[in-house]
């Protein structure tokens, strides 16, 4: 078991946040349930993609923030396009790949390439796929290629 797992607090909708969070990622598991005094699920341990994460019914005191957000490297424009569709339904979308789900919790979906085109050593390259990150909200791999191209 590894020893850090990342804690996630929530103001009630433990169980609907774990269950939503089952149905974007194929393969996700319940690991464990723990209900509160009055019967409801107070806490949860979960798996995503082989990361464990503890979710809890904390009440209003704190709210998650964009200060800490779970980053998803995606290969395909068909894999961002489908999380996009599935974290940003009843959530927000934020900018260049960034939203926030129904349940508060911020998301970057970011294809593989956009670190790639960021660090290219040609720093024109670099700038042109930087500024076209910039006017997006979900990224476009093919507008990424096309603007460091100069296109």
């Amino acid at each position: 078991m590894p020893k850090m797992t990342p804690f996630l607090w929530f103001d009630g909708h433990v169980a609907e946040a774990m269950e939503f969070y089952r149905t974007v990622f194929p393969g996700a598991a319940v690991v464990s349930r723990t209900p509160g005094p009055d019967g409801t699920l107070r806490s949860a341990t979960f798996e995503l993609d082989g990361q464990r994460f503890i979710a809890f019914d904390g009440g209003p005191h704190y709210r998650l923030t964009p200060a800490v957000s779970l980053y998803i490297t995606c290969e395909t424009q068909a894999e961002v396009d489908e999380l996009w569709a599935k974290l940003t339904d009843g959530g927000e979308e934020s900018r260049c790949g960034w939203l926030v789900d129904r349940f508060g919790l911020s998301w970057q979906i970011i294809p593989s390439i956009l670190p790639r085109l960021l660090a290219d050593p040609d720093r024109e390259t670099a700038g042109r796929a930087m500024n076209a990150m910039l006017q997006m909200k979900k990224i476009d791999i093919a507008a990424l290629e096309r603007a460091a191209a100069g296109g």
